[in-house]
């Protein structure tokens, strides 16, 4: 059975995420700028597990050059077209190809879930500068409208036809990060919305690894993307709705104290 973990490396999931995916990295990410006080673009930044390279591209107002990492060549197929101002590179959170201090703001968009974090998170530790910031961020699936219920309903009944693939969740804030050299500093929760249509969110839904996984596993795409279609109509209409997206920031750094598990702060961080 194919698990979410190889769905990665299929053409399928990396064209979706290059093209079909609402711009929720570039929202995030400004957000972070704002939270940590950049008046001005960083020198190096590194995206852990860049996937298509849209969080790659996302952080290149924060950083004069920007590095994509991924461990799953197919992903990075469309580099070039997503991120043509970034530098890429095939490799794994558990050995990074750089020096030593070499980034001073390295980001991980949902993907050190995958990792091994007894050796990603000291070999990411260890390629941050002494004033450097590491963001793990991610966001939820845009499962609700701003204003209205439908969509909620509509998801659930996505959620039953093409399940999650288990083992990707993991509690940033509960981490014993000083196990590695590392201090969570702050962690910050938001809301993205972002307006979609029927087709725009088509596209998105039909670009979700829960659909690849269900391909993978026995249905056919005509069937849940006439589905989803059909329904969709139903649900948006011929107009625009704002989706939320439910976000996060976590803020670490080398040595910082850890505040175990802290209260959510919102509270800007100094550069």
């Amino acid at each position: 059975m194919t698990s979410g973990r190889d769905l990665y490396n299929d053409p399928r999931t990396a064209a979706g995420y290059a093209f079909a995916r609402p711009a929720v990295h570039p929202r995030i990410l400004a957000q972070v700028g704002h939270d940590l006080g950049l008046t001005r673009r960083v020198a190096r930044a590194l995206d852990i597990g860049c996937g298509a390279g849209r969080s790659t591209a996302a952080l290149e107002p924060l950083a004069r050059t920007v590095v994509g990492i991924d461990p799953w060549p197919a992903m990075l197929v469309h580099r070039r077209e997503v991120a043509p101002g970034a530098a890429f590179v095939v490799g794994t959170a558990e050995r990074l190809p750089f020096a030593s201090a070499s980034f001073d703001l390295v980001t991980a968009a949902g993907a050190i879930n995958y990792t091994d974090l007894d050796v990603s998170l000291p070999e990411i530790a260890r390629t941050l500068t002494s004033t450097a910031t590491f963001v793990i961020y991610d966001f939820s699936a845009g499962r609700r409208f701003a204003d209205r219920r439908d969509l909620e309903d509509w998801y659930s009944e996505f959620n039953q036809r093409c399940p999650e693939a288990p083992g990707y969740h993991l509690d940033v804030e509960r981490l014993r990060y000083e196990r590695w050299g590392l201090g969570l500093d702050a962690f910050h929760p938001f809301e993205v919305p972002v307006p979609m249509t029927a087709d725009s969110y088509l596209r998105y839904a039909m670009s979700e690894t829960r659909v690849g996984l269900a391909i993978a596993n026995g249905a056919t795409e005509d069937q849940i993307l006439n589905w989803c279609r059909d329904t969709l109509a139903d649900v948006f209409g011929d107009r625009h709705h704002d989706v939320v997206f439910d976000a996060y920031a976590a803020y670490i750094r080398r040595g910082s104290r850890n505040p175990g598990t802290p209260e959510p702060r919102n509270l800007p961080l100094a550069p």
